[in-house]
């Protein structure tokens, strides 16, 4: 069997750690699979080089920045691969270069164009047991790229794509998806099984489980996929291809707090504004999520979306160098709210599951500032200080005082 596997900053922290997991990839080995391990780098490593670049400079390089951070996923891979040659086995440590992991040029946030498989499979044939450093990619200029926060779920379901394996494993510090955040919310309970599309919204609303890209991937190419804890040998959440049900079922709660309100007061009412603003964003690389648009008045109306805080200054400044093009009255913003949301399958059916969310937000005293809802999903955004207190009373209402705890109706 083929299995890859991926280990998180917190799996690999330190020696003792390191040592644990050398021992699981062993034991895996012994039984004869073939293993391809992707690593994060070594607890807050990433955060303090980061730190580190802030020493130098308020506004580095982009793409000094991806040279500098992909040195902690290579220093995670060469000690792994060294835990693991000493416990006899045979092991190499590869970095993106040298197994041909291709992607696009956006520093910083780049996307896996090619996975070159040629040297993974080289490697296997001779038996070792190879380790990939994750997070990291190659452009078209030969430029050291990083695909993002939580980049290496990513690497980890883009490698067992291209080789076919049989199973991807993530694992981390947590036994696997929860309905809710168990360090906020007490109650929150393991979910074992998953679709790939309820993951993804998970994911994209501030899970830290799997990177949201890491989701798409292996929706796309139908890649078996297991979250699970590295700590200890449960069998963690299944994430899989959706199964139809009549039922709603509500799958977790998901808090954002990486969000930024922007708000364009008295936009031209007329056609072709609003693809100006967003497509001057979209050649930036910022994505955008809530949108929300007034009826208008005195032929001008508001546009109100959000983006990632991160996202924030760099959205603000392109605003203020288009507005001859855009065309508003004034620009605000809002950096301290947050995205509260709803997800399960079947939701937007069920009329039930809006209204015991404004329920509980009503009852928490907490006031909304906007609304979205699809398929799977209902998303407030609301003030950042209610989010926790906001996040208890809706799992509370939806999850842990229903009978079963997740359906609604028939």
């Amino acid at each position: 069997m083929l299995i890859v596997q991926k280990y998180g900053g917190t799996s690999v922290a330190n020696a003792e750690r390191i040592n644990n997991v050398a021992g699981r990839i062993a034991g895996e080995y012994r039984k004869g699979n073939r293993m391809v391990v992707i690593l994060s780098a070594q607890g807050d490593t990433t955060d303090d080089l980061i730190a580190k670049a802030m020493e130098i400079s308020d506004n580095p390089s982009k793409r000094e920045m991806d040279m500098l951070l992909s040195t902690g996923e290579q220093q995670s891979i060469a000690l792994a691969a060294m835990a693991v040659i000493r416990l006899g086995l045979p092991a190499i440590s590869l970095n993106a270069m040298q197994i041909g992991l291709r992607s696009s040029s956006a520093y910083g946030n780049a996307r896996i164009r090619k996975v070159d498989t040629d040297r993974i499979n080289a490697e296997l044939e001779r038996g070792n047991i190879v380790f990939i450093a994750g997070f990291q990619a190659v452009n078209r200029l030969g430029d050291i790229t990083t695909l993002g926060r939580g980049g290496s779920d990513t690497t980890a379901v883009a490698i067992a794509a291209a080789l076919a394996a049989d199973i991807c494993e993530i694992y981390t510090d947590v036994d696997g998806v929860y309905t809710a955040d168990p360090r906020v919310i007490k109650t929150a309970r393991k979910i074992d099984e998953i679709s790939y599309d309820e993951m993804l919204e998970l994911a994209s609303l501030g899970a830290k489980v799997l990177h949201n890209r890491s989701v798409e991937l292996a929706k796309k190419f139908n890649v078996r996929l297991v979250v699970r804890s590295s700590l200890n040998y449960n069998a963690g959440t299944l994430v899989k291809e959706d199964v139809k049900v009549e039922k709603t079922y509500i799958t977790g709660i998901g808090v954002d707090k990486d969000v930024a309100r922007v708000a364009l007061i008295g936009v031209k009412d007329k056609p072709g504004v609003a693809f100006k603003l967003f497509s001057m964003l979209a050649k930036a690389h910022i994505n955008i999520d809530l949108i929300l648009q007034s009826i208008g008045r005195d032929n001008t109306k508001d546009i109100t979306f959000t983006v990632a805080k991160a996202n924030l200054a760099e959205t603000l400044e392109l605003i203020k160098s288009g507005k001859n093009s855009v065309e508003y009255g004034r620009l605000d913003y809002d950096d301290k709210v947050a995205k509260l949301s709803v997800v399960g399958a079947g939701i937007a059916a069920n009329s039930g599951v809006a209204a015991l969310m404004f329920e509980a937000l009503f009852d928490s005293n907490v006031n909304i500032n906007m609304i979205s809802t699809s398929e799977i999903k209902i998303s407030v955004l609301i003030n950042e200080s209610d989010a926790d207190r906001a996040a208890i009373a809706v799992h509370d209402k939806l999850i842990d005082s229903q009978d079963g705890g997740m359906a609604f109706g028939e």
